[in-house]
């Protein structure tokens, strides 16, 4: 089996101001089992290092001449028996507030700067029990949220509070 890679090149996209994160999601769902993705970043892309973790991938990353970043992800091999997980210690260290009870886990984004509020939902939905629902907090009402709940098979409503943030219940579909 051979290994390919794919190259993704976001630096047009955040120069000018639209979010990449659902282009990287797109390509990183559309890998075959032995496929690379080689990202190209005008940053270094650290929130989207645990979010891919979770879902399988490793990752190296370098800064080039130009100052922008290449990350290449590399699936982790099922045979290895290797399941990314996050301890303690990386849950707290993470922004936004998450706390759970047996059947809720809430998300605070508040005060957390794009794409970072997006990123720690997503984080989160990603260890959200089967019979559980999780409600986020954010800022702004989460626009680019609903197509990446669609994609990992939940739906989600939001309603402004009084304080004027958002608060969406997201569910499995």
């Amino acid at each position: 089996m051979s290994t390919k890679t794919i190259t993704l090149d976001v630096r047009d996209d955040i120069r000018a101001g639209r979010e990449p994160f659902s282009k990287i999601m797109t390509a990183t769902a559309a890998l075959q089992a032995n496929d690379r993705l080689l990202l190209i970043a005008p940053f270094e892309p650290k929130p989207l290092f645990d979010v891919l973790r979770k879902q399988g991938f490793g990752h190296s990353a370098k800064v080039l001449d130009s100052g922008d970043w290449e990350v290449l992800f590399t699936r982790h091999s099922a045979a290895s028996g290797v399941s990314p997980q996050v301890t303690p210690a990386e849950e707290g260290s993470r922004s936004g507030v998450v706390s759970h009870d047996s059947k809720v886990v809430d998300v605070d984004t508040r005060g957390l700067e794009p794409p970072q509020p997006l990123v720690t939902i997503l984080e989160a939905l990603a260890t959200l029990p089967a019979d559980a629902e999780l409600r986020a907090r954010t800022d702004r009402r989460p626009m680019h949220l609903y197509p990446q709940l669609e994609q990992r098979g939940f739906v989600g409503e939001t309603e402004e509070q009084t304080d004027g943030s958002y608060l969406t219940h997201i569910r499995r579909t």
